[in-house]
């Protein structure tokens, strides 16, 4: 046999081992290790992974660099426009009662509840179209850079199947492997997912009760304030830059309005000196715009660590409330 051809097999042998995951050795000194500390059957769990594809798709999405960093425009062009708002107040007023009943059971504000929905997957049109166990064997065993992880998550998604019943092969999510109308990774699902409908089954895949009522309590598990105030713009003004928020992951609101104000900073009187905030500017097409970001500003964050994605969110979902309201 030539040097060539014994080159090509060799190729086409790693090549069928990289797409069948169960038979690579650090797959299966995962499988182990997991089957060892949940008191598993390897064997069983092996059998689960084997179906599932190495896919390139999803290492060029996750590798592909930003071309740029989405401005404060961007998001607003991306996330408060027409189409989506229109969606979202159509959601709210189909499923009125239940949006209503699970906002006051778990006091959070179903603007909020209802944005996040908004944004994340266009009130369940857009939840991803790729195999969860893909994604997650793809990540975890061919994307070192975050590895560690991704297995934690794959760790996390065996246990989920076990304990919803779900087909390992049918749950479909983003090339993150995000499930569900609020696109909960794996170790959310099952540490915030909760019963909406009393019907002793978490699926906020398909299960619109189930899904708002998880995102709630995702909410109030990040210390959501009810009734408390979310962000604020502040009048026109020259702020000194050393007061501003170190961005882009917004911080825990620590220096109360007092502080700002004797920087001379201008704040609406009938906000309490003692409120604790963080003080942040959006660069807009009309110059820069000053913001108060409070507790449950923070909260929005938790979610995704970006200050423009919690001020897109914070306003879509006042918009949604004005249209709802409405007549």
């Amino acid at each position: 046999m030539n040097k060539w051809l014994c080159g090509v097999l060799f190729f086409l042998g790693t090549y069928a081992q990289a797409q069948d995951y169960s038979q690579r050795a650090d797959v299966q000194a995962f499988v182990q290790q997991f089957a060892d500390k949940h008191e598993k059957n390897a064997a069983d769990i092996l059998a689960i992974i084997a179906p599932a594809k190495r896919q390139q798709s999803i290492l060029d999405a996750i590798a592909k660099p930003a071309e740029r960093v989405l401005t404060w425009g961007d998001y607003q062009r991306i996330f408060i426009e027409p189409k989506r708002l229109e969606q979202g107040v159509q959601f709210w007023r189909e499923n009125r009662e239940l949006v209503e009943r699970l906002a006051e059971q778990y006091q959070v504000a179903p603007e909020i509840i209802l944005a996040i929905i908004g944004v994340e997957t266009r009130y369940g049109r857009v939840m991803g179209n790729y195999k969860v166990l893909d994604a997650l064997l793809t990540l975890g065993f061919d994307y070192p850079p975050r590895a560690t992880f991704f297995r934690s998550q794959l760790e996390q998604f065996l246990l989920l199947v076990e304990e919803q019943g779900f087909d390992a092969q049918s749950v479909k999510g983003s090339y993150a492997g995000a499930m569900g109308y609020g696109q909960f990774i794996a170790g959310s699902y099952r540490a915030y997912a909760v019963d909406g409908d009393d019907d002793k089954r978490i699926d906020i895949l398909h299960n619109t009760a189930d899904a708002i009522a998880s995102v709630a309590n995702y909410f109030v598990r990040h210390g959501w304030q009810a009734g408390g105030l979310v962000a604020i713009a502040l009048p026109e003004q020259k702020v000194d830059k050393l007061l501003l928020s170190a961005m882009p992951k917004p911080e825990k609101p620590s220096k109360t309005v007092a502080h700002y104000r004797q920087a001379g900073v201008v704040i609406p009187e009938q906000i309490s000196d003692t409120a604790k905030a963080t003080l942040m500017a959006l660069e807009t097409k009309r110059g820069t715009q000053y913001w108060l970001g409070f507790n449950n500003f923070y909260v929005i964050s938790r979610y995704n660590h970006s200050h423009l994605y919690s001020m897109a969110v914070h306003q879509f979902s006042q918009l949604l409330r004005l249209h709802v309201d409405m007549p």
